[in-house]
């Protein structure tokens, strides 16, 4: 059976980012995990199928995407353009850091 390879680089995770609609202020959410393509997101607001939103990943600038599915307060995203490997890498690294810090 073959496998989508964007399961292959779908990594769980939890990290605090920020996230914003259209018009609206930024808000708390977590992501869930991360691919280069995308990501899972977790949070109070609910999200709409399609809709076009920021995600500002710790350290970095905010990056668009698009909402794919949704459920509760849960939304699939794809990024506009797929996270460069280096970044993917350390935002990879730092949560690995940061689980290994927690008691």
């Amino acid at each position: 059976m073959d496998i989508p390879e964007r399961l292959n680089d779908r990594h769980n995770l939890l990290i605090s980012v920020k996230l914003r609609r259209s018009g609206e202020n930024w808000f708390n959410a977590r992501l869930a995990n991360l691919s280069p393509t995308g990501f899972r997101v977790q949070s109070f607001a609910k999200l709409e199928m399609d809709s076009i939103i920021w995600v500002m990943l710790p350290g970095f600038d905010a990056r668009r995407a698009k909402v794919i599915w949704t459920r509760d307060h849960e939304g699939g995203c794809q990024f506009e353009r797929p996270l460069h490997p280096a970044i993917f890498d350390h935002i990879l690294r730092m949560n690995r850091i940061r689980a290994r810090q927690q008691p």
